[in-house]
């Protein structure tokens, strides 16, 4: 069984570290025309030659609207709605107004921003996909992270109505569902649920892995390869799921 992309043209959001990374580096290499997005101008500059690269705050939909602009006239075939943040760890009661408003700005609307203008282009030409980052939290509870598991739970029924919506227009929709996937993002979650529980980092690091069946961290290649799979003509029925590569996990909350 061979992935190919050749031919393809794929647009990231927050494609300069992570699994975002992960993602431009492996479509690039299995022959697609690689766009991406960040508001990490030094990360983007990182990436390889023939990977083009835009400094943006996503949550700002001129922003996305002036690459959608240079870009979207050639063509696209494959959107990877990526960009997302943590939000606030806090107890709900003590949560303020705009961190409940930026954590919904990147992981919801701007999603919405992205898909409202590659849909036209995707019905036109007869074909695209659809790949949305979701979370554990956008499948279960997650105490401590309101705003994140409300964004999150708002992406799940993004992605199962978009599928439903364009799925006659040969246009398919998916999500994932990463796991505790290994590097900065999960040691700031690790950290910060620490601070609020009074833990040990290292104890809350091992309380996160056992909260997984399988008792795992996942690397963010391991993410990439999913996408990859999804966004190739191998899964080209496979429409409107949630498919999580993460060890099964059983709870986002573990208890000491």
């Amino acid at each position: 069984m061979q992935i190919s992309l050749a031919g393809k043209r794929v647009f990231i959001t927050a494609g300069a570290a992570g699994m975002g990374r992960s993602m431009a580096l492996s479509m690039h290499e299995l022959g697609a025309t690689v766009f991406t997005c960040d508001v990490d101008e030094a990360g983007l500059q990182t990436l390889p030659e023939g990977v083009s690269t835009y400094v943006c705050d996503v949550s700002n939909s001129a922003s996305l609207d002036a690459i959608f602009t240079e870009i979207l006239p050639q063509g696209l075939d494959i959107l990877v709605n990526n960009a997302g943040i943590s939000g606030p760890t806090k107890l709900v009661e003590d949560i303020e107004d705009d961190e409940w408003r930026k954590t919904m700005a990147v992981c919801v609307d701007a999603q919405f921003f992205c898909v409202r203008r590659v849909v036209p282009v995707f019905k036109k030409q007869g074909h695209g996909v659809i790949i949305n980052m979701i979370s554990a939290a956008g499948i279960m509870g997650y105490p401590t992270r309101t705003p994140y598991a409300s964004a999150k739970w708002a992406v799940t029924g993004f992605t199962k109505t978009l599928a439903m919506e364009l799925g006659p227009d040969n246009i398919r929709v998916n999500g994932i569902v990463p796991g505790n996937v290994n590097g900065d993002r999960i040691e700031r979650v690790i950290h910060a649920h620490a601070e609020t529980d009074g833990l040990d980092p290292e104890e809350v690091r091992r309380m996160y892995a056992i909260g997984t069946s399988m008792q795992c961290y996942v690397d963010p290649q391991e993410i990439a390869d999913m996408v990859c799979f999804l966004c190739s003509d191998l899964a080209k029925n496979v429409s409107g799921q949630i498919i999580a590569v993460d060890g099964n996990t059983e709870t986002l909350y573990p208890r000491s």
